[in-house]
């Protein structure tokens, strides 16, 4: 069990939040407190593995795909010992870029096929190719919550809409930004009912964009509201932007979920998150009270 520490900059393991009753195995891991009294009134949401688990899975397409793509460039093929070196250079640069949008994996992929030997290839071709083969994957669970035959609420992190309409009761402007194509973000955020909650501040990829969308989205939201860094708290799953939110002075809440089981933390999950900088990390939003509550809200 995770839960509350003293603010000392060491993770604590304390049952509950703030010495309420909570689920089994649930709690907040804390490095640093918020600010006393001090109320986010900017959250900025991840999508992917943060609020939505529609896309569940996808780390097990695009890694086996790089790797296949990177194979025959590879002094053994990317067979017997080399295929366990492959497969960890493959992650390592995969997760490393988690959070930014999918066409930066795409270019990283390009440039591990050159150092190799490789001919350069046109990312947009390995991302179309990617979306192609996670589309087989994961098109039946949006066919399944099209036709009625699945609840929508089985492919949200757990108590995610709890959460977020408490942040809205409490005056929150909520923003959702994702390394997924924008158009395909909203579809997803309407499918599962979500869309309404953020007020239109949903955010994507672009094809047309150079730069981290999440990188822009803090920008701009920082410039556009007139707001300092430090008045911005975020959550999410990715090291991209837990980052990006230490770097403006915000508060980047952590979500370990494990999204296969929906349930407690992804440990992997937790230790990438928490050396990106994180302050706090949650398994879920299973007790969205206690969270909102830890936070001031």
């Amino acid at each position: 069990m995770v839960g509350l520490g003293d603010g000392d900059g060491k993770a604590a393991e304390v049952g509950g939040a703030m010495g309420r009753a909570s689920a089994p195995g649930w709690g907040i891991e804390v490095v640093r407190r918020p600010p006393a009294g001090k109320r986010y009134l900017h959250a900025l949401f991840d999508f992917d593995g943060t609020v939505s688990l529609l896309r569940e899975g996808w780390q097990d397409v695009m890694v086996p795909y790089f790797m296949e793509v990177l194979a025959p460039y590879c002094k053994d093929g990317g067979h017997g010992e080399g295929r366990s070196a492959l497969s960890a250079r493959v992650r390592e640069f995969v997760d490393l870029l988690t959070g930014k949008q999918t066409i930066f994996q795409c270019m990283r992929l390009d440039e591990e096929v050159r150092s190799l030997g490789g001919p350069s290839a046109d990312p947009y071709g390995y991302k179309a190719e990617y979306l192609r083969r996670l589309m087989a994957r994961i098109g039946g669970r949006h066919a399944a919550i099209r036709e009625g035959r699945s609840d929508p609420g089985d492919h949200l992190v757990p108590g995610a809409v709890d959460f977020l309409r408490i942040l809205r009761g409490k005056e929150a402007r909520l923003y959702l930004a994702s390394g997924t194509d924008e158009a395909d973000v909203v579809a997803e955020a309407r499918l599962l009912g979500i869309e309404g909650l953020f007020g239109g501040r949903v955010h994507g990829a672009r094809d047309s964009q150079k730069e981290c969308s999440k990188e822009a989205v803090i920008r701009d939201l920082l410039k556009d509201n007139a707001i300092r860094g430090e008045d911005l708290i975020s959550f999410g799953d990715g090291y991209v932007e837990v980052q990006l939110v230490k770097e403006v002075g915000g508060y980047a809440v952590a979500v370990a979920t494990d999204e296969s089981g929906r349930a407690g933390v992804d440990e992997w999950k937790r230790r990438r998150l928490l050396s990106a900088g994180a302050d706090a990390v949650v398994p879920d939003f299973s007790e969205a009270e206690a969270l909102a509550a830890f936070l001031g809200y």
